[in-house]
């Protein structure tokens, strides 16, 4: 069995792929693009220390964030890791909210080193590369350059045929679980977590992160690191870029949900803030029953 938790930031994923590694035997697999950095933890509300509870953690803080990792890395990574999981009779809990890197790790996502690593420059808006995509088929969020360039490469400059087989599980058995709340509590969750980013530090981390690596293209483009530093350039107020940080987290947010409904079989369940035990045991019982 591999367990899946999915669903937007701040609903109790990390909390939850705990419980359930103590209580299935099992160990947690990071599938959250930011989290692989290391000094990269207050804006991606990456699990303490203290939080983990003595559970084995993979592909967390391993690697500086001036290095760029790709798709294919990671799916190379990931699945090295999960199929030795497996083989120790261990339970894999993914748990993250980059729904490529699961999509990637589980189906029979067809990546090669050559397309993915390519240095062709391609001299095209976002909105041509996406013309040219939609024109094949292909639906890419306009907004995320690397995903489009990627495409592009594939599907316009190699002439590859997008495969149906990409919705296909390459694994057995997959529960993907979903966590989830009314809209309107969701959104007053992301606003106080990004407040409490901002009184825990965050300023002084991409101050920090920015003397150190400095401005890479990993920081230019996580939300959290790119609104900050906005801020500390002199371009925008901090009020600004706060408000910005939270305003691109709901737009992340409500993209995760119309990729996790429309690529995946996820099984929802809504999160009892109050008494999250309670959330807890409905899962277990949900997986017990499978």
């Amino acid at each position: 069995m591999i367990i899946v938790i999915c669903g937007p930031t701040g609903v109790g994923k990390t909390k939850l792929s705990i419980e359930l590694a103590k209580e299935f035997n099992g160990e947690v697999i990071n599938a959250d693009s930011t989290q692989v950095y290391k000094d990269m933890d207050i804006g991606t509300a990456k699990v303490r220390e203290e939080e983990k509870e003595g559970i084995r953690h993979h592909l967390f803080s391993f690697l500086e964030p001036d290095k760029e990792y790709t798709i294919y890395e990671y799916q190379k990574d990931a699945r090295r890791v999960l199929n030795g999981l497996l083989e120790d009779n261990k339970i894999p809990i993914i748990v993250g909210g980059s729904n490529l890197y699961i999509k990637a790790l589980l189906y029979n996502y067809e990546l090669n080193e050559e397309d993915i690593n390519t240095n062709i420059d391609i001299d095209k808006s976002n909105e041509e590369i996406y013309s040219a995509l939609v024109d094949r088929g292909i639906n890419i969020d306009k907004h995320n350059r690397r995903r489009l360039e990627r495409a592009y490469i594939k599907y316009i400059i190699n002439n590859e045929e997008p495969s149906n087989d990409e919705d296909t599980l390459v694994y057995d058995n997959v529960l993907f679980i979903g966590l989830t709340t009314d809209r309107e509590k969701l959104y007053k969750i992301i606003n106080g977590r990004v407040d409490l980013m901002i009184s825990n530090g965050l300023i002084d981390e991409v101050k920090a992160l920015l003397e150190k690596y400095g401005e890479t293209r990993e920081l230019d483009t996580a939300i959290g690191y790119k609104e900050i530093i906005k801020y500390l350039k002199g371009e925008i107020s901090l009020e600004e870029g706060v408000d910005l940080i939270k305003k691109n987290s709901r737009r992340y947010v409500k993209r995760q949900y119309t990729w996790l409904n429309n690529k995946m079989d996820v099984r929802w369940f809504s999160v009892d803030f109050t008494n999250f035990s309670n959330t807890v045991i409905e899962v277990i019982n949900y997986i017990r029953g499978r």
